[in-house]
C-alpha cells in the first residue's frame, strides 16, 4: 500500500501477507481523495474509519494531517499492525479500536465529519450502514458517509445517497 499524499507521500506500508484485507487500490483511492480534496478541509475532520483492514485510509487521511481518525476492525492481525504501524509513524491522531463495527456503532457517542466504511463485498449487512449512522445522528451537520462496495450493491434508492463514483470493481458511494 502506498501513501499517495501528505507528509508521508510516497510511503510504501507493507502489511503482512496473512491478514485478511483487502486494501483500496490506488487508482481508486486517488480517484476518492481527489473528490475530498474539493469538499474537506483534512487539518479539521474528525474520521471513523469503519472496517479499516490494513489501515489504508486511515493512514492516508493521516498524512494530510486529519485532526481525528478512529479506527475500528475486529480483526486482531489487522487491529494490531495499524496500532503498531501509526506508533512507528508517529501518527498520533490513529486511535485504534480493536471491535466488531456494528457492536461499536450501538455504543458510539461522538460525531464525525467523515465516516469512512470499507466492509467485506460480501457481507449483507452493509445496507444498513446509512440507516445506523443516520439515524443515530453519528455525522456533523456538513459530514459525509463514503461506503466502499463493489457492484453488487447499490445505494442509489437509499435516503441522503448523493452520488457513486466508480474505480474499476470498487465504488463509493457518498451519503450527506
Amino acid at each position: 500500500m502506498r501513501i499517495i499524499s501528505g507528509i508521508h507521500k510516497g510511503r510504501n506500508i507493507v502489511a503482512p501477507s496473512n491478514l485478511p484485507a483487502r486494501p483500496t487500490t490506488d487508482y481508486a483511492k486517488e480517484g476518492l481523495f481527489n473528490i475530498l480534496n474539493n469538499r474537506i478541509d483534512f487539518t479539521s475532520v474528525k474520521l471513523l474509519d469503519l472496517f479499516g483492514g490494513i489501515g489504508s485510509i486511515s493512514f492516508e487521511f493521516a498524512s494530510r494531517e486529519c485532526k481525528s481518525i478512529t479506527y475500528v476492525d475486529s480483526h486482531f492481525g489487522c487491529f494490531n499492525f495499524v496500532k503498531n504501524k501509526a506508533k512507528e509513524l508517529k501518527l498520533d491522531t490513529i486511535k485504534t479500536l480493536k471491535v466488531n463495527v456494528f457492536a461499536y456503532l450501538k455504543n458510539c457517542v461522538e460525531k464525525f465529519d467523515v465516516i469512512f466504511a470499507d466492509p467485506p463485498f460480501e457481507m449483507r449487512e452493509t445496507a444498513k450502514i446509512p440507516e445506523i449512522v443516520f439515524s443515530n445522528n453519528y455525522l456533523t451537520e456538513d459530514g459525509i458517509l463514503i461506503i466502499e462496495h463493489d457492484q453488487s450493491h447499490d445505494f442509489e434508492n437509499t435516503e441522503r445517497f448523493l452520488e457513486v463514483r466508480k474505480y474499476g470493481k470498487v465504488h463509493f458511494s457518498i451519503f450527506k
